[in-house]
């Protein structure tokens, strides 16, 4: 495995790499300090399994570094870190593609953990984020368990995807949504049609009561619904 963490910070950089080192011991940990060498080292390395951003880069906004990160290529999957996570930056993160959205200030427990998420084809939101919190620069978080979307959390009165009336197909294409698949890697998995997968779509956006995929996936992870692992 071969991850990428792009911060101008070096200690950051180094508790990083332990963090990677101890849920992936055979992982090779490369390190850019600014989005030009990160860059570089894209041009050189075509097989990076995962790309850590901090949105706080000396040469280049966070965002618009995560928007032409993603434009690059889609097959990378890019977890932001951050100190300011606050809802509003945690939903535009996902919104250009972020598959994770970590606070820097986040005991190293819960870096493992949301870290973990990730490689096993989960989303991680900040707990704070889910609940309508969050600060900038963002406190240290209390919980060392991480919240999210295929994760056990506090439910509404124990609902479940039927209750929204919500399908099995529907809740496979949710699960795969939740993984950061597009509609045409939904109807390869699943074998269907792009129409079915967007009629499913909008099923779903309508039952959840939200306008697009990056609420959807909030709101699921508001709801600690358990989705089934999908294949692909």
């Amino acid at each position: 495995m071969k991850i990428l963490v792009v911060d101008d910070h070096a200690l950051i950089r180094e508790a990083l790499r332990g963090v990677l080192k101890e849920l992936k011991d055979d992982a090779t940990v490369l390190e850019a300090a600014d989005y030009g060498q990160a860059m570089g080292l894209l041009q050189q390395h075509s097989d990076l399994d995962l790309l850590l951003l901090d949105l706080g880069l000396p040469d280049k906004n966070g965002f618009d570094a995560l928007a032409e990160l993603r434009d690059h290529d889609r097959a990378i999957p890019v977890v932001v870190l951050s100190a300011f996570n606050d809802r509003a930056n945690v939903v535009k993160a996902l919104d250009l593609g972020a598959l994770g959205f970590i606070p820097k200030s986040a005991p190293r427990a819960v870096m493992l953990g949301a870290l973990n998420l990730v490689f096993s084809g989960g989303i991680y939101i900040p707990p704070d984020a889910l609940e309508g919190r969050g600060a900038a620069p963002a406190a240290p978080q209390p919980r060392a368990e991480p919240t999210a979307t295929n994760g056990p959390r506090s439910k509404p009165a124990d609902s479940k995807p039927a209750d929204l009336g919500l399908t099995e197909r529907q809740v496979a294409v949710l699960a795969l949504m939740m993984r950061g698949k597009s509609n045409k890697a939904i109807c390869r998995v699943l074998d269907l049609a792009e129409p079915t997968v967007k009629n499913h779509v909008t099923g779903i956006l309508k039952a959840l009561n939200v306008t697009n995929r990056t609420e959807a996936v909030i709101k699921v992870g508001e709801l600690g619904w358990e989705l089934p692992e999908i294949g692909g």
